[in-house]
């Protein structure tokens, strides 16, 4: 069922607190967990951009069957490493990128193995990670938040839509500037930013949707910019 009922005049902080609340008791609190290990995060995360979660998996698994190492993907000639991650959108760069990122892994840690982040602080870990081939913002805060539970906040599509619409951050703020912009309005904990990035993946997934938001099974409506302005009046 929709949220209905006015609220208060409230701060962005406090709408963003309020809608992590909503969506927290929808989707239910979620325990801190590696889904995979620190490497593989952080060349699937590069294999992901503008590709579904399958393709991404397709292409990962074939990588490592053609080749058999990460020393195996680091010598791979160009042209066949593109051909083994080719259900991942856009082959032809994240292969250049791949092969020069395993390789300065390997170079300067001799192993490929990125777990001395866990001891780093965030911003000299961050700036690590962004400053590899391929790397952004988005890559570098789900490893550090997934991995080694720093508290920073990825922010992808979902999320991204979702905050849009219910306003708390701008229509013209990019990725990186809501991730600054989120960050300042939550705590700084990595359970509560990996739940808010949880929760808010799953309801741009699930609900926010792109072409036809769902808002009539939204939790957030009363609160929400986007609705206010295009369903409240409508029968969607």
């Amino acid at each position: 069922m929709a949220a209905s009922g006015a609220q208060p005049e409230m701060t962005l902080k406090e709408k963003t607190l309020l809608a992590h609340e909503r969506l927290q008791q929808v989707y239910g609190e979620q325990d801190l967990y590696n889904r995979r290990d620190a490497m593989r995060e952080l060349i699937s995360t590069m294999l992901s951009h503008r590709t579904t979660h399958a393709d991404e998996e397709k292409a990962y698994r074939q990588m490592h069957e053609r080749f058999g190492s990460w020393e195996g993907i680091r010598d791979a000639p160009l042209p066949e490493l593109i051909d083994a991650i080719s259900s991942s959108r856009f082959p032809e760069a994240k292969a250049v990128n791949i092969k020069k990122v395993v390789g300065k892994i390997l170079a300067d840690h001799g192993e490929a193995n990125i777990d001395f982040l866990r001891d780093m602080p965030v911003e000299e870990a961050m700036n690590w990670l962004t400053s590899l081939p391929g790397v952004g913002l988005k890559t570098s805060t789900l490893v550090l938040l997934f991995n080694f539970y720093k508290p920073v906040l990825p922010v992808d599509t979902h999320v991204h839509r979702v905050t849009q619409r219910l306003g708390v951050i701008g229509p013209k703020t990019n990725a990186e500037k809501a991730h600054t912009l989120l960050l300042d309005m939550l705590p700084k904990d990595a359970k509560v930013l990996f739940n808010f990035h949880k929760h808010f993946f799953w309801h741009g997934q699930k609900v926010c949707v792109y072409a036809a938001p769902r808002c009539k099974q939204c939790v957030l409506t009363d609160i929400c910019d986007w609705y206010q302005a295009n369903r409240k009046t409508s029968k969607e």
